[in-house]
Protein backbone atom coordinates (compact mmCIF):
# COMPACT_ATOMS: atom_id res chain seq x y z
CA UNK A 1 0.00 0.00 0.00
CA UNK A 2 1.38 3.43 -0.79
CA UNK A 3 1.76 6.13 1.94
CA UNK A 4 0.13 8.67 -0.11
CA UNK A 5 -2.94 7.01 -0.05
CA UNK A 6 -3.10 6.26 3.81
CA UNK A 7 -2.08 9.87 4.23
CA UNK A 8 -4.98 11.51 1.63
CA UNK A 9 -7.37 9.46 4.19
CA UNK A 10 -6.62 11.08 7.12
CA UNK A 11 -6.72 14.72 7.67
CA UNK A 12 -3.72 17.07 7.97
CA UNK A 13 -5.04 18.71 10.93
CA UNK A 14 -5.47 15.52 12.83
CA UNK A 15 -1.42 14.25 12.87
CA UNK A 16 -1.47 15.51 16.23
CA UNK A 17 -4.17 13.09 17.06
CA UNK A 18 -2.25 10.10 16.05
CA UNK A 19 0.71 11.06 17.98
CA UNK A 20 -1.34 11.56 20.62
CA UNK A 21 -2.61 8.34 20.47
CA UNK A 22 0.76 6.38 19.87
CA UNK A 23 1.58 8.15 23.47
CA UNK A 24 -1.43 6.74 24.94
CA UNK A 25 -0.57 3.28 23.25
CA UNK A 26 2.94 3.41 24.90
CA UNK A 27 1.56 4.85 28.44
CA UNK A 28 -0.94 2.24 28.46
CA UNK A 29 1.53 -0.42 27.27
CA UNK A 30 3.38 0.39 30.42
CA UNK A 31 0.38 0.12 32.98
CA UNK A 32 -0.31 -3.09 35.23
CA UNK A 33 -3.61 -4.57 34.44
CA UNK A 34 -3.92 -3.89 31.04
CA UNK A 35 -3.56 -6.31 28.16
CA UNK A 36 -2.05 -5.99 25.45
CA UNK A 37 -5.16 -6.74 23.36
CA UNK A 38 -7.23 -4.23 25.74
CA UNK A 39 -5.06 -1.35 23.55
CA UNK A 40 -6.42 -1.43 20.47
CA UNK A 41 -9.68 -0.39 21.58
CA UNK A 42 -8.05 2.36 24.07
CA UNK A 43 -6.35 3.88 21.72
CA UNK A 44 -8.99 3.72 18.95
CA UNK A 45 -11.93 5.22 21.53
CA UNK A 46 -9.28 7.86 22.04
CA UNK A 47 -8.84 8.33 18.28
CA UNK A 48 -12.60 8.60 17.91
CA UNK A 49 -12.96 11.51 21.05
CA UNK A 50 -10.17 13.55 19.78
CA UNK A 51 -11.15 13.63 16.30
CA UNK A 52 -14.30 13.92 17.06
CA UNK A 53 -13.09 17.40 19.03
CA UNK A 54 -10.98 18.19 16.12
CA UNK A 55 -12.87 16.97 12.90
CA UNK A 56 -16.31 17.26 14.10
CA UNK A 57 -18.53 14.93 15.79
CA UNK A 58 -19.89 13.42 12.30
CA UNK A 59 -19.74 9.93 11.25
CA UNK A 60 -16.77 11.54 8.94
CA UNK A 61 -15.03 12.63 12.53
CA UNK A 62 -15.61 9.03 13.63
CA UNK A 63 -13.99 7.56 10.82
CA UNK A 64 -11.16 9.96 11.19
CA UNK A 65 -10.24 8.59 14.62
CA UNK A 66 -10.30 4.89 13.89
CA UNK A 67 -7.78 5.95 10.93
CA UNK A 68 -5.84 7.82 13.42
CA UNK A 69 -5.95 4.87 16.31
CA UNK A 70 -5.03 2.34 13.72
CA UNK A 71 -2.06 4.19 12.44
CA UNK A 72 -0.48 4.59 15.52
CA UNK A 73 -0.88 1.10 16.70
CA UNK A 74 0.41 -0.07 13.22
CA UNK A 75 3.48 2.16 13.45
CA UNK A 76 3.90 1.12 16.80
CA UNK A 77 4.15 -2.12 15.65
CA UNK A 78 6.20 -1.37 12.62
CA UNK A 79 9.13 0.07 14.76
CA UNK A 80 8.86 -2.45 17.42
CA UNK A 81 9.23 -5.58 15.24
CA UNK A 82 11.91 -3.92 13.26
CA UNK A 83 14.07 -3.31 16.01
CA UNK A 84 13.12 -7.06 17.04
CA UNK A 85 14.21 -7.93 13.42
CA UNK A 86 17.09 -6.16 13.82
CA UNK A 87 18.21 -7.31 17.33
CA UNK A 88 17.60 -10.87 16.16
CA UNK A 89 20.23 -10.15 12.81
CA UNK A 90 23.12 -8.66 15.04
CA UNK A 91 23.18 -11.69 17.73
CA UNK A 92 23.69 -13.47 14.57
CA UNK A 93 26.92 -12.13 12.63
Amino acid sequence: MDWTLIQSMIHPELAGVVAVCWIIGYGLKRTAGIRDWMIIYFVTAAGIVFAGFTAGWTADGVMQGIFCGAVAVYGNQLVKQTAQALRKEDAHD
